[in-house]
């Protein structure tokens, strides 16, 4: 049996899966909320105590891989938005598993890509794909992830990075005073500072000046953040929120365009994370792939890449399990 996890800033995905003509197949998925957790090890000791429940027997673990959001150092990975900190050789020697790998969580989920079915996505930009061409996986959630994947021979190799920390470039005046109200904040301005969550949540706070603010709408936000935003946007129309989503929406758009751009992502763009899904009527209105082909002298290269959004969360536990049964 093999193990597989998409580690996030809010959620865990969990999978023990056997390997059948060496593919993994499901035995048991979970879902939990990472704050319900000290670390990961009580996580996957829960885990795994509903696996040998559910198995009525004890477990004997061939490989695991784990993705998480941070940078793999020295089989270890930090967590970025999380005080998590994963080490690939005490997992393997306090679950007894035989092999533990842990990779960047949009590693994974560019291998999750090889995984899709037909129902997992939903087409921004049919574009003009091109075989064994170069795929870009992007996604908002917690923070922003970023992952390539280049063809190698019949496989692709996966180089993994940490593009979300790469300074936000403004496309207009108004995203340059977004800008400049950030970083009189916080210095460095980032792109995971505007594309994410908490990144939607800055936008909020920059157009309050400029624009009316309802009770309902300040109290949601105050509560739940990010999500009263993208609700109040898309169920009541309001205004604020529309405004701070479509912006959001926007600089969204043109970071996803320069990945595509950089890599020529003839493969597709695939756009992941937890927060697209949510959005999804709103990014396909057509600000999105606005803002992703607005690159001047190459607005027609980007035209021809392909655009979905992925609406399965368990991209990036696919891939986990993809590589766990590979190795």
């Amino acid at each position: 049996m093999i193990l597989a996890g998409d580690i996030g800033g809010t959620k865990a995905l969990l999978m023990l899966a056997t390997l059948r003509q060496g593919r993994p197949a499901a035995v048991l998925e979970r879902r939990y909320a990472v704050a319900s957790f000290a670390d990961f090890s009580a996580l996957l000791a829960r885990f795994l105590d509903e696996c040998r429940r559910h198995c009525g027997r004890e477990l004997r673990l061939a490989s695991a891989c784990f993705g998480a959001a941070g940078p793999v150092l020295a089989d270890c990975i930090q967590m970025t938005n999380l005080l998590w900190r994963l080490d690939a050789g005490a997992i393997a020697a306090e679950f007894g598993i035989g092999r533990v790998l842990l990779v960047n969580d949009f590693a994974a989920a560019a291998k999750g890509v090889e995984a899709l079915g037909p129902g997992d996505g939903t087409i921004l930009q049919r574009g003009e794909p091109l075989p064994r061409a170069a795929r870009v996986v992007i996604g908002a959630g917690s923070g922003l992830g970023v992952a390539y994947a280049l063809p190698q021979g019949k496989r692709y190799q996966v180089i993994s990075g940490e593009g979300g920390h790469a300074g936000f470039a403004p496309a207009d005046d108004e995203q340059m005073r977004l800008w400049r109200a950030l970083h009189a904040q916080l210095g460095r301005v980032s792109v995971e500072h505007v594309v994410s969550g908490p990144g939607l949540t800055r936008i909020y706070d920059f157009l309050r000046a400029g624009l009316t603010q309802t009770p309902a709408l300040r109290e949601a936000v105050r509560t739940e953040g990010a999500a009263a935003i993208s609700r109040h946007a898309l169920e009541r129309n309001d205004p604020l929120a529309c405004r701070a989503l479509d912006l959001f929406i926007a600089c969204y758009g043109a970071v996803a365009g320069d990945h595509a751009l950089t890599a020529m992502a003839r493969g597709g763009v695939y756009i992941a994370g937890g927060i697209a899904p949510k959005i999804l009527s709103r990014l396909a209105a057509g600000g999105f792939v606005a803002a992703f082909n607005a690159k001047g002298a190459h607005t027609q290269v980007n035209l021809r890449i392909p655009v979905q959004v992925v609406t399965t969360e368990r991209l990036g536990l696919l891939g986990a399990a993809l590589i766990a049964a590979r190795r």
